[in-house]
């Protein structure tokens, strides 16, 4: 993926955060490009590019009914699903993933004897640091250039007596397979978490929220079993060290609001949308 693409994507998460903002006023073609310097033909079909919605379009994905409707939604198509005795990833998009979390000895070790890959890659999202192990992917984070360091001093924090090497040839095979749904295949993806039993248990029912779908938090503590620990799950949410693959973006408030995102409540509302169009797309 090329560097191009993370400048566009740039370019879009300003205009959704000027159009989510100014949704109501009903803003026209000219007056979105005009906010992120391009020509309103050029910015049209960028955005055209990016999800096969105009900007317009493509926010009616985000508003308070919108959003509220699409909760209890996602919750019948999860039970049609358990009731089929199909899984998640059974659905359009959705990937193949386990969670496996580190042992109480490395945990405590700070993964001394694995062997850690890393690299920092464009995506449709912006920039993005990824590490790996031959037990799968252990972190995933998106970053702006300012944040580069800072997510690499917190890498290095959690995982600091593990042999460590920058090999954005190895990482960059498990972008591909994240951001390009249509190039998948059956195989699983292994993640490797550091977490509590709650937390483990949080990032699981996070994994099982449909590509396209949400859940709100209430949902997602009735799920692991505590009924009135949505402030505990909202902050196993917030500690997620997989962005993405472990969807913490897909769990907002049962208001319909996107609520809080360690990556930017912008780039939430972008995920979001992008994977309910890519999804309204695919099945037509």
């Amino acid at each position: 993926m090329s560097k191009d693409l993370t400048v566009n994507y740039y370019r879009i998460e300003k205009a959704i955060g000027y159009l989510t903002a100014n949704f109501r006023t009903r803003p026209d073609l000219d007056e979105i490009a005009e906010k992120v310097n391009l020509s309103p033909f050029y910015f049209q079909r960028m955005f055209l590019d990016w999800v096969g919605l105009t900007p317009k379009k493509f926010i009616q994905y985000l508003t308070l009914n919108h959003l509220k409707s699409q909760i209890q939604q996602t919750q019948n198509v999860i039970e049609a699903a358990d009731v089929a005795g199909l899984s998640s990833q059974s659905r359009v998009y959705d990937l193949f993933v386990n969670i496996e979390g580190v042992s109480p000895q490395q945990f405590k070790s700070a993964g001394a004897g694995l062997a850690i890959f890393y690299g920092y890659h464009a995506t449709p999202f912006g920039m993005c640091f990824i590490a790996v192990t031959e037990r799968g992917i252990c972190d995933l984070n998106f970053i702006d250039e300012d944040a580069t360091r800072n997510e690499y001093h917190n890498f290095l924090q959690k995982w600091r007596f593990a042999t460590i090497n920058h090999r954005p040839d190895i990482t960059q095979k498990y972008i591909q397979r994240i951001f390009k749904p249509e190039s998948t295949n059956n195989e699983r993806l292994n993640l490797l978490v550091q977490g509590t039993d709650f937390q483990v248990k949080v990032w699981e029912a996070l994994v099982n929220i449909p590509f396209g779908g949400v859940q709100s938090y209430q949902q997602i503590s009735d799920k692991v079993g505590y009924p009135c620990s949505i402030r505990a799950v909202a902050s196993a949410a917030g500690k997620n060290p997989i962005s993405y693959l472990i969807p913490c973006h897909r769990i907002i408030c049962k208001s319909g609001g996107v609520g809080n995102f360690n990556d930017g409540k912008i780039r939430k509302q972008a995920l979001i949308a992008w994977e309910m169009a890519t999804r309204e797309i695919a099945i037509q």
